[in-house]
C-alpha cells in the first residue's frame, strides 16, 4: 500500500538520502535543498511517499503566488524503487491531497526537463497535459480537476 506521510523530525533525515539515478540527478533538486526550501516557503508542502513502512519517495508542492494554482515542485521515487508502479500510485496520492485543498483552482501545475522522457510519460499517463515550455526551459503541463 502507498501512503503520504508529512515530512517531519522523524523522517526527514531519510527522506533526505533518497536518490534518483545518476543520469536523473540533472533533472531534479536534491532533497535535502527542497526540504530546505519549504521552510521558506510559505504554504509549501513536503510529503514522504511510503510503500508500506517503507520510504520510497519524496514530493514537494504549494500554491503558486503569481498564478493562484497548486504546483508540484518536486516528485521523485528513489532509484531503488523506481519501475514498479510506485511513481503513479503516489503521484496519484498528491493529487488527491491537492484536490482535498479548500483554497485549490481547478488546475494543477507542474514544470519538467523537456528531454526527461520518463517524467513525461508518466505526467502523461496520469492526465497531464503539455501546454509549452516556460522561460526557464521547463515543459509545463496542467492537469485539470474533473
Amino acid at each position: 500500500m502507498i501512503t503520504l506521510k508529512d515530512v517531519d523530525k522523524s523522517n526527514w533525515e531519510a527522506c533526505a538520502q533518497l536518490k534518483v539515478r545518476p543520469e536523473q540527478e540533472d533533472y531534479i533538486a536534491s532533497n535535502l535543498y527542497s526540504i530546505a526550501e519549504a521552510q521558506f516557503l510559505e504554504g509549501f508542502v513536503t510529503k514522504a511517499i511510503y510503500h508500506n513502512d517503507e520510504l520510497i519517495g519524496f514530493a514537494m508542492y504549494g500554491l503558486d503566488a503569481d498564478d493562484h494554482n497548486y504546483w508540484i515542485y518536486r516528485f521523485m521515487i528513489d532509484k531503488r524503487y523506481q519501475g514498479q508502479g510506485f511513481g503513479q500510485k503516489g503521484m496519484q496520492l498528491v493529487i488527491e491531497d491537492i484536490y482535498r485543498r479548500d483554497d485549490r483552482t481547478n488546475a494543477l501545475l507542474l514544470g519538467y526537463n523537456p528531454s526527461n522522457d520518463p517524467a513525461r510519460k508518466l505526467y502523461e499517463k496520469i492526465g497531464f497535459k503539455e501546454i509549452g515550455i516556460a522561460e526557464w526551459g521547463e515543459m509545463i503541463a496542467k492537469y485539470i480537476f474533473e
